[in-house]
């Protein structure tokens, strides 16, 4: 009788334990799924690097109170006691948003920057100034605050003067499409004004930033109150919406500032006023590519053109080095002749 050995298994025992070992298909699938969740945990921890701080909560409450502040002192102005028929007066609109929007920026500039304004964000998310993460918490808070400002007005205000409460609309001689571009443009002066007054490069900025953007907001209601309302900010416009219940047209009021707002941050950020970094980024990356040979060439006549310019330069005292130079040459020959004799 045969005799298995003691340290093999039977042809029958390896076959079943190998069928029971799990497929080596199925373990890489698991491990690779298991990589590939953590590493979305990880980016989504890195987008929301920063969030669940208290400076960072601190500044989302500055923007939703600054916002809540503006819309209620700007949809006031827009409020006729008189006459429901009477016009607009459009200097009184147009000086206190611009009043309100400088003070507002003045007074909570230095705890979130004093965005007030959901464009203003999205752009300088855009131009990499705020991360995405932060941007999307910031319109949030200018939104309820907008909300919160607009019902406030909606609940001290008499039903019977409360009229509107200030929503925009496009005039009925305009359409859709001219109101965007109406809003487009003088939310454009806008941010393109934000951007020229804040930029950390210019040192020949003088005055008050905050009024700066103020007259700014002032300009763009006594242009364009009479086609649009003037809004320049999405959130001003979503306040009322939101208590009134009136959505004409509200797609305007977001697309519009949004497209004019982003537009204005790129060409400033991008064309016109570019980091140094960003300029060499940009250098690097539109660099036309050369043969190795052509490169080697371009190397040596810079040099070469760097050797003539230097010997054409006349430096105060060469003369004085170029003869110490030779000096303590003749003086390291001799040296070395003696040691050589000695030895």
């Amino acid at each position: 009788m045969h005799r298995p050995h003691p340290g093999i298994k039977p042809e029958s025992q390896s076959q079943h334990s190998v069928q029971s070992l799990p497929p080596v298909t199925s373990v890489y699938l698991s491990t690779a799924s298991k990589s590939s969740a953590l590493c979305r945990c990880q980016a989504a921890m890195a987008a929301f690097k920063g969030i669940w701080t208290q400076q960072f909560w601190r500044a989302v409450s500055g923007e939703f109170l600054a916002t809540l502040i503006f819309v209620l002192l700007g949809l006031g102005s827009t409020i006729s006691w008189g006459d429901e028929n009477a016009p607009l007066d459009i200097v009184l609109i147009a000086l206190c948003f611009g009043l309100s929007i400088a003070t507002m920026v003045q007074c909570f500039g230095h705890i979130s920057g004093g965005h007030v304004n959901p464009v203003v964000t999205a752009a300088m998310v855009c131009t990499r100034k705020l991360s995405l993460a932060k941007g999307i918490f910031y319109i949030i808070g200018q939104c309820l605050g907008a909300i919160s400002g607009a019902g406030i007005l909606y609940l001290i205000t008499p039903s019977r003067v409360a009229g509107e409460l200030g929503v925009t609309k496009i005039n009925r001689k305009l359409s859709a499409g001219h109101g965007l571009l109406v809003e487009l443009f003088i939310t454009f002066q806008l941010v393109f004004t934000i951007f020229a007054t804040c930029d950390s490069k210019r040192d020949d900025l003088k005055g008050s930033t905050a009024l700066a953007i103020g007259l700014s907001v002032v300009i763009g209601h006594l242009f364009a109150v009479n086609y649009t309302g003037a809004s320049m900010n999405p959130a001003r416009s979503f306040g009322p919406a939101v208590i009134t219940g009136k959505w004409e047209n509200h797609w305007v009021y977001w697309v519009g500032p949004m497209m004019g707002g982003i537009i204005a941050a790129a060409l400033y950020e991008y064309l016109f006023c570019p980091d140094k970094e960003l300029k060499n980024y940009l250098k690097d990356i539109l660099k036309p590519i050369q043969p190795p040979g052509d490169k080697c060439i371009e190397a040596e006549d810079n040099r070469s053109q760097a050797v003539e310019y230097e010997d054409l330069v006349i430096k105060p005292g060469g003369s004085e080095i170029i003869a110490m130079d030779k000096n303590e040459d003749k003086m390291e020959k001799d040296v070395t002749k003696e040691l050589l004799s000695s030895v």
